[in-house]
């Protein structure tokens, strides 16, 4: 599964990070970023986190997150 942010779209509403710690986190502005590498805009979700990135994406008010099923 790959996880694509879009920063722009973010409003540094903290969802994403509450529900899945292990791939998001947040600039110093509080807009998202991917915690693996900060200057990417996707990656690909390990298994064991797949569920808490389509809990992130499925919450995000603003869809800042894409989730592409492979």
């Amino acid at each position: 599964m790959l996880c694509k942010i879009i920063p722009e779209k973010c409003i540094a509403c903290g969802l994403c990070q509450v529900y899945a710690p292990e791939i998001f986190d947040y600039n110093d502005d509080g807009i998202v970023i991917l915690k693996n590498d900060s200057n990417a805009y996707q990656e690909f979700v390990p298994d064991n986190e797949r569920n808490n990135a389509l809990t992130a994406y499925r919450k995000c008010p603003v869809r800042a997150i894409e989730i592409i099923e492979k």
